[in-house]
């Protein structure tokens, strides 16, 4: 009676996974069927901003469907992952976002997700070095001459980043720690309101995305002092880079990466395949092709895709990065509680 029972028991599971599973079939081959929401979680302007746009008109265009930018600004990447992590994981909801997402962990204790069990990350966008620029009215010559000022005058220099354990808050970090000097980091809300604050001269540098600042540089608006990387880059080659400069292990290289909810459902499944396709897949993109394509004239390195699926570990993109947000500083910019010195842009903290 028993062997009976589980027999009748087995074939009604089976019988039920075959009523299941062509719906799911259907439900991948259908997507998208309604409009696809890309969660920036940076501001207007920003890289992360700039190469998510790119690849949405493409999205657009692959998909069939609108694709809608959301832009979720604050507390360094965490408000807009907070909220794609939630999202049902069908492939509707993706999030764009950089190298400070696998730091953010270290830096917010009391996050709402799980940087690595809530999330699938499906390809690399875009990666690119970083470039530590200045003012020219502030006359620093070399990167040695600044870290010669700020050492002799410890606590007096300040340099911005994008939001508390941001890429350009961790590469920023990179640096000081490198040089041993003692400064304030001033996180904003986004790179466009912190690199308006360099030019007016009320921060002294900012560690950016290359392709974000050279239209500034050839404006002559920023003076560049030092490529975060390897080698130098030919979109400016005159410019060193921070080893040359002197000062090894400074380099960070900042990248962006689409990631989706995890348990994806067959809809996640064909939504992670199809954004792999649109970003070049898993071979490295042609210049013609991906959203890098107009990106790499202002410094980008070529789109390479990878880990599309569940099969991605996000310290296969980063692997010091949890580590190296254990290290830095998060401090409020003197001005936090309403005193101090304030610039056109919105300088409210965001972490």
């Amino acid at each position: 009676m028993n062997t009976q029972r589980r027999d009748l028991l087995k074939w009604a599971a089976l019988a039920g996974a075959a009523t299941v599973l062509p719906g799911r079939v259907l439900a991948e081959a259908a997507y998208p069927a309604r409009p696809v929401r890309l969660v920036i979680p940076f501001t207007a302007g920003s890289t992360t901003d700039v190469i998510g746009r790119l690849l949405s008109d493409r999205l657009q265009q692959s998909l069939g469907q609108p694709v809608i930018v959301d832009n979720r600004p604050g507390a360094g990447g965490t408000i807009g992952a907070t909220q794609v992590a939630s999202a049902q994981p069908d492939g509707y909801t993706a999030l764009i976002h950089s190298a400070g997402h696998v730091a953010n962990a270290a830096l917010y204790p009391g996050l709402k997700y799980d940087t690595i069990k809530d999330f699938i990350p499906v390809t690399m966008l875009a990666s690119m070095p970083n470039v530590i620029v200045v003012a020219p009215d502030k006359g620093f010559r070399s990167l040695r001459d600044l870290v010669d000022k700020a050492r002799a005058a410890p606590g007096k220099f300040m340099y911005g980043s994008s939001g508390n354990g941001s890429a350009s808050h961790i590469a920023g970090e990179k640096f000081r720690i490198a040089t041993g000097i003692t400064v304030t980091h001033v996180p904003y809300k986004g790179t466009p309101q912190a690199l308006t604050d360099v030019m007016s001269g009320l921060l002294d540098w900012f560690v950016a995305p290359l392709a974000v600042a050279v239209p500034f540089i050839r404006d002559k608006r920023l003076a560049a002092l030092a490529i975060g990387a390897p080698r130098r880059s030919p979109v400016l080659p005159d410019v060193p880079t921070t080893a040359e400069a002197g000062f090894a292990d400074a380099d960070h290289r900042f990248w962006v990466g689409l990631f989706l909810p995890a348990h994806a459902w067959a809809g996640g499944r064909a939504a992670a395949r199809r954004y792999g396709q649109v970003a070049g897949g898993r071979r490295r993109a042609r210049p013609d092709r991906g959203p890098g394509r107009r990106t790499r004239a202002d410094g980008a390195g070529a789109v390479r895709g990878f880990c599309p699926g569940r099969g991605g570990r996000h310290h296969a993109i980063d692997p010091a990065g949890r580590h190296q947000g254990r290290r830095l500083s998060v401090h409020p910019p003197p001005w936090q509680d309403g005193g101090g010195r304030r610039g056109g842009a919105d300088l409210a903290q965001s972490g």
